[in-house]
């Protein structure tokens, strides 16, 4: 395999990575509108896609460990390709966290619609703005970006406390809403994942352009 053959694989995978990237996001999104919707046949169907979602990621781990077995690669290729390789597994895992929301809509019961999501949504806009800047970050090899990208986790921190406050409120006010709350309280914990999720591509990125790991999500507050 020639450099440029390479060079021109690592491209191809990277579209990958961003293909993947957006499937993520979908899943997110279509999750959040499935819960305020209360549609059942949408969270259904988000559930069934994300075998999709799984099969892309291990189509792009297969192709990079070809060309790390084919290339012999050198440092800052093999960096390129083993970052990769972590950041699809946690697109992956933010595509189940956004399975998570999509199986909580279908454990609630009826009920006016749209439903009531608190500070839920704010929570998913954040970490879907993550998401992106995450990904950008890498494609740019920005680490500046990154490390931004890091700490706007704790504005998602600060969110899931407001949820958890008025959930804890509302079950001590009304005990027959504590299974509703419960359940939002899981739908937070899923979206805190994904902006966690993200600080861990950005941390990747730091490592492909440096070569050195740092934990850089460590809440401030």
């Amino acid at each position: 395999m020639t450099r440029e053959l390479f060079h021109r694989e690592i491209g191809q995978l990277q579209d990958d990575v961003l293909v993947l990237g957006s499937m993520a996001e979908k899943a997110i999104m279509d999750a959040m509108e499935s819960l305020r919707d209360g549609d059942r046949q949408w969270s259904q169907k988000i559930v069934a896609d994300d075998a999709r979602i799984n099969a892309k990621r291990f189509e792009v781990e297969e192709k990079s460990v070809f060309v790390i077995a084919s290339q012999q690669p050198m440092a800052s290729d093999l960096r390129a390709l083993v970052s990769m390789l972590f950041i699809v597994t946690d697109l992956e895992r933010i595509a189940d966290h956004a399975e998570g929301i999509a199986r909580i809509n279908l454990l609630l019961e009826d009920e006016p619609l749209p439903r009531r999501l608190g500070y839920l949504p704010a929570m998913a806009d954040r970490a879907v703005a993550m998401l992106r800047d995450s990904l950008k970050a890498y494609i740019d090899q920005d680490i500046d970006l990154a490390r931004r990208t890091c700490e706007a986790d704790d504005e998602v921190d600060h969110l899931q406390d407001r949820v958890y406050e008025d959930a804890t409120q509302a079950m001590i006010a009304d005990p027959s809403t504590i299974q509703r709350n419960t359940y939002m309280l899981w739908a937070s914990h899923n979206l805190e994942r994904i902006a966690d999720r993200c600080t861990n591509i950005c941390e990747r990125v730091i490592y492909l352009v440096t070569g050195q790991m740092q934990e850089i999500n460590v809440s401030k507050y």
